[in-house]
């Protein structure tokens, strides 16, 4: 058995263990970062799609890029990295933690002063939810289905059905369409969308994927594939209603349900979880109501922006890092939130802990006063994609000239203008790679492009075998389909 000391122990190399150990090392504390998989970088691996950093780098990066501004800073940090690593147990030795830590070289027992538990939070799943019939193939999460496309380079599904409008299920929709599937509808229980205004937008209106509100999927029909599902209307109290029944032919159905917080660690520790979040209750300094763990990121509370993760990992790790040296522990403050944006008043909801941000978040368009306008002759609405909040932009053509109004900055009217004129949009996808290692390697344009090219260049990219150990920003096509754009490499994954 090996045997290691630190002052802090941060378990989970998603971007909110990445920005805690970070933040941990810079304040003088002794860091080791531990992840279960053989890479850094969490989900954000096969989030292959742009919007990431808007908030904190001001740039529309895509998340393998994201997680790179992160995982090149851990290389030069001094933070030890245990990889392909799982914590199997936990136990307090006075003011100190003993972990133990198991993967391929054997067992190591790890002591620590502090602990952050950065977990991220896993997807609810048909049985979870309750929808009746076989349990057979073709029932999938988003996530799932993500993971099959984007880094395993299989299309998981012909025809499909999404149950749920949340973020990742929207972001499918618009994916398995690049990729030749046919999305026959996004069904939503709820009277809205979950998911952010501009996903809606961009994911489905783009593609003229329909959006069904107030239905859900009541049974599967299917033996050892699925073959079609069973879709119910539901009543003000989301309860199906008899006789509303149609049958939906399609051999997947792809769950965009929720998202359930991580604290299986958390709890075995004796951490007091908030039933509303999912996540434990904290101080100022992150810490839980037990001394000395400190949680973070997704494992706290659902978060809609991998920007807002980050603030919260680098506080945790702050905070443990001072508890562990110095013993600066505030206990005083337990459910009273990190005191940013605790009510969901920001820029994004679920931002608070103890509180369920998304009644009052207002990027979704849907909150906080904002206003649905329905557009009179000769006006044009039009969602912003620009940035998470995702303004409703409402164009008036007035002489040959636009007036604007419902933009929270110039830039609403900028888009909106270039939308109503010539739309453009950057394409994020996968190219083939002769590695079998690395079946397929996430790129993007350098550039936007005219959406309505968007299809010509996704028949270039399908043909496009990358035989060379490129890097992240660099060119796989210098010139595609002669319109002056590259198709750059989001990913290093090939190094």
């Amino acid at each position: 058995m090996n045997f290691v000391s630190c002052d802090v122990a941060v378990i989970g190399g998603g971007p909110a263990g990445l920005a805690a150990a970070l933040s941990a090392s810079e304040e003088g504390a002794n860091t080791i970062l531990i992840e279960r998989e053989a890479g850094l970088g969490g989900i954000l691996k096969q989030c292959i799609h742009d919007g990431f950093g808007l908030v904190r780098f001001g740039e529309k990066l895509t998340g393998p890029e994201y997680a790179h501004r992160f995982t090149s800073r851990i290389k030069d940090s001094g933070v030890e990295t245990y990889l392909q690593t799982f914590v199997t147990s936990i136990k307090a030795h006075g003011r100190a933690f003993i972990l133990t830590l198991v993967n391929n070289s054997g067992i190591t027992q790890a002591e620590c002063g502090s602990i952050v538990i950065a977990c991220g939070c896993r997807e609810r799943t048909s049985r979870q939810i309750g929808v009746h019939g076989k349990h057979c193939a073709g029932v999938l999460t988003a996530g799932t289905a993500q993971y099959y496309t984007n880094i395993l380079g299989k299309m998981p599904t012909k025809r499909c059905v999404i149950l749920g409008s949340g973020d990742i299920g929207l972001i499918m929709a618009r994916r398995l369409t690049l990729e030749g599937a046919e999305v026959v509808g996004v069904y939503e229980a709820k009277d809205s969308p979950s998911g952010l205004a501009r996903n809606v937008y961009q994911c489905l209106e783009d593609f003229d994927i329909p959006l069904h509100t107030g239905k859900t999927v009541t049974r599967l029909i299917g033996n050892e594939r699925l073959g079609a599902v069973e879709i119910s209307d539901v009543d003000e109290n989301m309860a199906p209603i008899d006789g509303t029944e149609e049958i939906v032919e399609c051999d997947a159905l792809i769950l965009s349900v929720g998202l359930i917080p991580e604290n299986e660690l958390s709890e075995s520790l004796g951490v007091t979880l908030d039933s509303k979040t999912g996540g434990p209750f904290i101080d100022k300094d992150y810490m839980t109501d037990v001394s000395g763990v400190f949680c973070c990121g997704n494992a706290l509370y659902v978060h809609d922006l991998v920007d807002y993760v980050s603030e919260t990992g680098e506080a945790a790790g702050r905070g443990a890092a001072r508890y562990a040296l110095r013993g600066q522990g505030t206990l005083d403050a337990r459910g009273q939130g990190t005191g940013d944006r605790g009510q969901g008043s920001g820029d994004e909801g679920c931002e608070g802990t103890g509180v369920r941000g998304q009644e009052t978040r207002d990027t979704r368009g849907q909150g906080l006063g904002d206003v649905f306008v329905v557009p009179q002759r000769g006006e044009k609405q039009v969602t912003c994609i620009v940035c998470p909040i995702g303004c409703r932009v409402l164009a008036e053509e007035r002489e040959g000239e636009f007036a604007f109004s419902g933009n929270r900055c110039p830039r609403g009217a900028e888009f909106t203008l270039t939308e109503l004129t010539a739309p453009m949009r950057s394409l994020t996808t996968t190219v083939r790679t002769v590695f079998p290692e690395a079946p397929v390697l996430s790129v993007r344009t350098n550039c936007d492009v005219p959406k309505g090219i968007i299809p010509t260049l996704m028949r270039e990219l399908s043909t496009t075998l990358v035989s060379e150990r490129i890097g992240i920003g660099e060119a796989v096509i210098c010139d595609i389909s002669g319109i002056g754009c590259e198709i750059i490499a989001t990913s290093d994954i090939l190094k």
